[in-house]
C-alpha cells in the first residue's frame, strides 16, 4: 500500500504535534494499517516484528479515546519485561507532550511496591506493566480495570512463552467485558489463537511480512566456527568492527555470564544481563549503555526486550536462536531511525539447520564470511592501546579483569587504588603485630621469646602478615585470660 503521512490518519492535533516534534512524518506499514482499525473500535491482531513501529500504532489511536475529565485507569498495556514496559512507557509519555492531563504509568516487578502504590493514588489513565506485578495490583485493589477502554497484549508470543498465560486470563477477565482488545504478536502459535478465540470479539488480522529487513539497512553474514573457538572469533570480531555500540545475543543465562566473563580477559568492558539479575543492577546496566559508558551487552532474547538505543551498531549472535522470529527480533535492535547496521552470526555445524531455516524464513541473503584476515589478538591490542577495546597488560591476572559495567575510567583508577591498598595493609599490619609483640612480653618471657622470632622472621619476608596478626591476637588474649584468671576456690 501507499505511504500516508500521520496527518492522514484522522489523529488529534495534539498528537500529530507531538509526533511531528519527534521527527516522524510517514507512518510504518503496520502504523498505517492499525491506527485507522483502532480508531473504528475494532479488535485487532497484528502480526509484526521488533523495529516496525508498533508502540505508535497501538498508542495513538489508545490515546485518542481517553476521556481527560475521566480520573481512572482506560488503558492497560501488558508486556512480557519490565524494559520493554518502561521503554512503552516512555513513547506513551512523549506521545502525550501536548495533553498535559493525561500520563502513563509503568508498574513491573523488582521495583519497590510503595513506588507504585504512590503513583497509583495519583489516577494515571494509562498502565504499562508486566502481568504478574499489574495482577498483583488488581488482587491488592489498587488498580481497577472497570473503567478500561483498550487493553493491549505487546508481544504476546513472548508473555505465552514465559508462563504468563494464567495471569493474562485472569487480567482479561475482571478487565471491562465493553473493552477493544488489540494484540500484537511476532508468531500466530495454537496459544495464541486460543486467546484471541476466547478474549477478542471478530478481530481483524493485521500482518507485516518479517521480509521487509533489507539488506541495505542491515548488513548479514556469518562465520563457520567451531563451538570452542566462539568467544576468540567474537573478540575478534569485535576488534575488527570496533562498533559504537553493540549486543553479544546468547540463548542461555549461563552463556551470558561465560562470554561476558571471556570478554574480560581478552581485555573488552562488556556487560551481561538477563533474568536474574536484580532489576536495580540491570538499571544501572542499561543506563551505563545507553550513555556508552558500557560499549558491549551481552544479553538474553527476554532480556534485551525494550532496548531501543539507535546507536548500536552491530548484533553478534554467539547462538543462532531456535526460534526463527527471535532471529529477526535480535538484528532488528540495530539499524533503526534511517541508520546502517550490521548482524554478524557465530555459527556451528549443529546449528547450521537453524541458519538456512532463517534464511527461508526472513529470504535475506546472509553472506559467509572468512576468519582468515582477522586480526591476531595480542597484536590488535598492543597497536590500539588508547582505545576503549584495549586488553589489560596481564591477562593472566586476576586482579587486571574488570568489573563486568565497569568503564574504563574507573578500571584505572581501580587499579591504582589496589596497589596502594595493598601496601597500606602490608604497613598495617606490621605495626599490628609490633603491638602483639609488646603484650606477649608482658605475659610471659617463655612465651614471649618463643614467638618474637616468629614474628621477626614474617616481617622480614611479609608473608600472611594479617593471618598470622589474627592467630597471635587470639594466643595473646588467651595468656591474659590465663593470668588474669583467679584460683579456684574449693569447698569442703
Amino acid at each position: 500500500m501507499n505511504e500516508l503521512k500521520f496527518e492522514e490518519l484522522n489523529l488529534s492535533k495534539e498528537l500529530l504535534r507531538a509526533i511531528s516534534g519527534m521527527g516522524f512524518e510517514k507512518a510504518t506499514p503496520i502504523q498505517a494499517q492499525a491506527i485507522p482499525e483502532i480508531i473504528s473500535g475494532k479488535d485487532i491482531i497484528g502480526q509484526a516484528s521488533t523495529g516496525t513501529g508498533k508502540t505508535a500504532a497501538f498508542g495513538l489511536p489508545a490515546i485518542d479515546k481517553i476521556d481527560e475529565a475521566l480520573k481512572a485507569v482506560q488503558v492497560v498495556v501488558l508486556c512480557p519485561t519490565r524494559e520493554l514496559a518502561m521503554q512503552v512507557s516512555s513513547e506513551m509519555n512523549k506521545f502525550l507532550k501536548y495533553k498535559s492531563n493525561i500520563w502513563a504509568l509503568p508498574v513491573y516487578g523488582g521495583q519497590p511496591i510503595h513506588r507504585q502504590l504512590y503513583g497509583l493514588r495519583k489516577n494515571p489513565q494509562i498502565v504499562v506493566g508486566t502481568p504478574g506485578r499489574t495482577l498483583d495490583h488488581i488482587e491488592r485493589g489498587t488498580l481497577s480495570l472497570r473503567k478500561v477502554k483498550v487493553v493491549v497484549l505487546d508481544e504476546a508470543d513472548e508473555m505465552l512463552d514465559m508462563g504468563f498465560r494464567e495471569d493474562i486470563q485472569e487480567i482479561l477477565v475482571g478487565a471491562n467485558p465493553e473493552r477493544q482488545t488489540v494484540l500484537f504478536s511476532a508468531t500466530m502459535s495454537r496459544e495464541i489463537l486460543q486467546l484471541t478465540r476466547r478474549f477478542q470479539k471478530n478481530p481483524k488480522l493485521i500482518k507485516v511480512a518479517s521480509a521487509n529487513i533489507s539488506p541495505q539497512e542491515i548488513e548479514q553474514s556469518y562465520y563457520d566456527v567451531d563451538a570452542s573457538r566462539k568467544t576468540k572469533l567474537l573478540a575478534q570480531l569485535i576488534t575488527e568492527h570496533g562498533p559504537r555500540l553493540s549486543i553479544v545475543f546468547c540463548n542461555t543465562k549461563r552463556d551470558v555470564d561465560n562470554v561476558a566473563r571471556e570478554l574480560h580477559s581478552y581485555g573488552f568492558g562488556a556487560a551481561a544481563i538477563h533474568g536474574d539479575i536484580r532489576q536495580q543492577k540491570r538499571d544501572t546496566i542499561m543506563n551505563k549503555f545507553r550513555s556508552e559508558r558500557i560499549k558491549i551487552l551481552v544479553a538474553t532474547d527476554v532480556a534485551a526486550r525494550g532496548i531501543d538505543v539507535p546507536a548500536i551498531e552491530v548484533i553478534f549472535n554467539y547462538g543462532i536462536p531456535r526460534e526463527r522470529e527471535s532471529y529477526v527480533h535480535r538484528i532488528g535492535r540495530t539499524g533503526r531511525a534511517g541508520n546502517t547496521g550490521k548482524a554478524i552470526s557465530l555459527v556451528s555445524r549443529a546449528e547450521f539447520g537453524r541458519l538456512r531455516d532463517i534464511m527461508r524464513f526472513t529470504r535475506a541473503d546472509i553472506k559467509l564470511e572468512m576468519a582468515n584476515n582477522l586480526p591476531d589478538l595480542g597484536s590488535a591490542f598492543k597497536d590500539n592501546e588508547n582505545s576503549s577495546y584495549d586488553a589489560p597488560r596481564n591477562n593472566a591476572s586476576r586482579n587486571n579483569v574488570p568489573r563486568y559495567d565497569e568503564p574504563r575510567e574507573a578500571r584505572s583508577s581501580r587499579n591504582g587504588r589496589d596497589a596502594s591498598n595493598a601496601s597500606n595493609s602490608i604497613d598495617r599490619s606490621k605495626k599490628f603485630i609490633v603491638r602483639i609483640n609488646d603484650r606477649i612480653k608482658k605475659i610471659s618471657s617463655d612465651v614471649s621469646h618463643e614467638h618474637v622470632n616468629m614474628i621477626n622472621d614474617l616481617v622480614e619476608n611479609n608473608k600472611s602478615l594479617e593471618h598470622v596478626s589474627v592467630a597471635l591476637l587470639k594466643m595473646v588474649l588467651d595468656g591474659e585470660g590465663r593470668q588474669q584468671r583467679a584460683p579456684r576456690r574449693r569447698y569442703n
